[in-house]
């Protein structure tokens, strides 16, 4: 196998994590015959630093062209005086959406040896696996218009959270394909008690689910969810969520 690997460092802990990361797929690749050819791009902070803009074009191209690319880290401390569309954060979401990664799989996985670690009981959070799938090109994080402004004198500011059903129909089965891999269950988080596109997303995951049989579908709003994440993780699969929420 050969493989085009861009590697975007950007700030933090990036470099050092992805540094690790390049040395075991170099030896993936020995190990396994394949080409891995890495290639080192700035983003976020870094690429703020040396050409003033978070997602340069050369790097932006790069990653159009690559196989595959390897994000460490974006963001820090010292660029929140920037606005909004400068700071680090607004190159990696040009990435997603350039990159078309609408579906961002973030799995959880409780090893007996560490469960000690965590801030949960043992025998809790031991054995716990979750796939949270996280919806990662609509929501709030995309929807216009968005801004700042002034109202009665005084300044206020303004988001726009917009999902269409097509966007949740195609990360819904990113959910409900995973789990027929895993142990068959969904759980959909939402809020439709309070908000319009929650209760899009409960429908439209509702209908999507009748292609799965096989599966198992729960939904939960937000709240719930994070109360029982916390005393019973050992309940969930996959957890299916829109931006925000994930």
């Amino acid at each position: 196998m050969q493989l085009k690997i861009v590697v975007l460092p950007g700030d933090g802990v990036g470099p050092e994590v992805t540094e690790q990361a390049v040395r075991v797929l170099r030896e993936v690749a020995n190990i396994h015959g394949h080409n891995f050819h890495f290639a080192e791009y700035a983003a976020g902070g870094e690429a703020i630093r040396q050409t003033g803009s978070p997602l340069p074009p050369g790097t932006l191209d790069a990653c159009l062209a690559a196989d595959a690319v390897l994000l460490g880290a974006i963001g820090s401390p010292e660029f929140d005086h920037l606005s909004s569309g400068h700071r680090p954060e607004a190159g990696l979401l040009l990435l997603r959406k350039a990159l078309g990664g609408f579906a961002n799989l973030r799995p959880i996985t409780a090893h007996r040896t560490l469960a000690g670690a965590s801030p949960l009981r043992s025998e809790i959070v031991e054995g716990a696996d979750i796939l949270f799938v996280r919806e990662l090109l609509g929501g709030l994080y995309f929807g216009e218009p968005r801004g700042i402004t002034s109202l009665n004198g005084s300044s206020a500011a303004f988001n726009t959270m917009r999902y269409s059903a097509s966007e949740i129909e195609r990360v819904a089965r990113v959910a409900f394909e995973a789990a027929m891999k895993r142990r068959g269950k969904v759980t959909s988080v939402d809020k439709a008690n309070v908000l319009e596109t929650s209760q899009l997303w409960r429908q439209t995951v509702s209908r999507v689910a009748l292609e799965y049989p096989q599966v198992e579908l729960n939904h939960l709003y937000v709240d719930a969810a994070a109360m029982h994440i916390i005393t019973n993780p050992k309940r969930f699969d996959v957890i299916l969520t829109e931006n925000l929420f994930g």
